[in-house]
């Protein structure tokens, strides 16, 4: 049997966009995660309770981001989502934006493990937790691109941030859309203002908790005026808890990709 699909509309407002009115990279994520989780709904799955009775959670642990084209303020879009495979320690789900018109905006693949919420550990998947889904078993599920890690952290551009309890989600985790905005936030003001991202791979490898001073690093490794590429580190507690890798392309007029 197939995997089951979700999809739902969403209409694009004003304060989930940039100063180009397209919609920032966190919030896309914040969107295409929401439609998973209201096909949680639809499926009778309950992540509450999920911790509560096994004590254990979803996480992210990687994704590889394809885009097209962004959707600017007041665009409708259709949010598509399923989760595809799985394996005894990873499963993997597929996210899709299209336009009204139905051409492919936004394509997101990505993997997640179960963690014990009190270890702190991956735990093995279960029939019972998956079979809602009705994702196929394999032996192995896709494996996302490893994002490059900086080389030489003197040549890198960085901030600092102090983890808030607003970053933190119903499952006491940062909320990986904050790890995309400290990223992003690393790069200038004029590089964003003229630079639209078309690729996107991030992993996430360390937990980073309330309360921590986050460095956020980037460089800018500029090949052409149509692809410049970017490599992020986030880290804490000297080591690093999540790196991406950015393909970027440049603007040919403001607010336009």
């Amino acid at each position: 049997m197939a995997a089951k699909e979700f999809s739902e509309y969403h209409t694009i407002p004003f304060y989930e966009c940039d100063v180009n009115n397209q919609v920032t990279i966190p919030m896309l994520i914040n969107i295409l995660i929401l439609a998973s989780e209201h096909q949680n709904t639809e499926l009778g799955v309950d992540q509450a309770a999920l911790i509560s009775k096994f004590g254990i959670g979803w996480v992210v642990i990687s994704y590889s981001i394809k885009i097209n084209r962004l959707p600017t303020n007041n665009a409708t879009v259709k949010m598509t989502t399923r989760g595809t495979s799985y394996n005894r320690y990873f499963a993997y789900r597929e996210f899709w934006l299209h336009d009204e018109q139905g051409n492919e905006l936004v394509k997101v693949e990505s993997v997640w493990v179960l963690m014990d919420e009190k270890k702190r550990k991956i735990t093995p998947m279960t029939d019972e937790i998956i079979a809602p889904y009705h994702s196929e078993k394999v032996k192995r599920v896709p494996r996302l691109p490893r994002p490059e890690i900086i080389k030489n952290l003197a040549d890198a551009t960085a901030k600092k941030y102090q983890v808030r309890c607003s970053d933190i989600d119903f499952n006491g985790h940062v909320n990986n859309s904050h790890y995309l905005e400290w990223m992003t936030d690393a790069l200038s003001m004029e590089f964003l203002d003229t630079h639209t991202p078309k690729q996107i791979d991030i992993r996430f490898d360390n937990e980073v908790k309330y309360g921590n001073l986050v460095t956020s690093s980037v460089v800018v490794d500029s090949q052409d005026h149509d692809r410049i590429k970017t490599v992020h580190e986030i880290t804490a507690n000297d080591e690093i808890s999540a790196s991406a890798m950015f393909i970027w392309r440049q603007n040919n007029t403001k607010g336009n990709n």
